[in-house]
């Protein structure tokens, strides 16, 4: 089990460290750089818009939100570029 957990934690630096490539590359548009910049800048809020005490829904809104805004940001993003960022990330994570 730990050697998955840390898997899984390896895997989400790596995309982490794509996206923040993805989000300085130069032929990202510039509506998928909001996307981004909103889902960190919602993740990183220190207040919910939807609050914890409203059953299911204040529980949900974080899964829910930040991956669809992450889905719009790659969707909007050429694949030349992320495949560049990942392969980029790989082998800094590779050395």
């Amino acid at each position: 089990m730990f050697k998955k957990l840390k898997n899984i934690t390896r895997q989400l630096k790596k995309e982490l460290a794509t996206y923040q490539l993805v989000l300085k590359h130069p032929e990202t548009p510039k509506l998928a750089k909001f996307f981004l910049g909103l889902a960190v800048g919602y993740l990183l809020l220190p207040f919910d818009l939807i609050p914890d005490f409203i059953p299911i829904l204040g529980q949900l809104d974080d899964v829910v939100i930040i991956p669809i805004l992450l889905y719009l940001a790659i969707w909007l993003t050429p694949k030349e570029v992320i495949e560049a960022c990942r392969a980029q990330v790989n082998q800094q994570y590779s050395t």
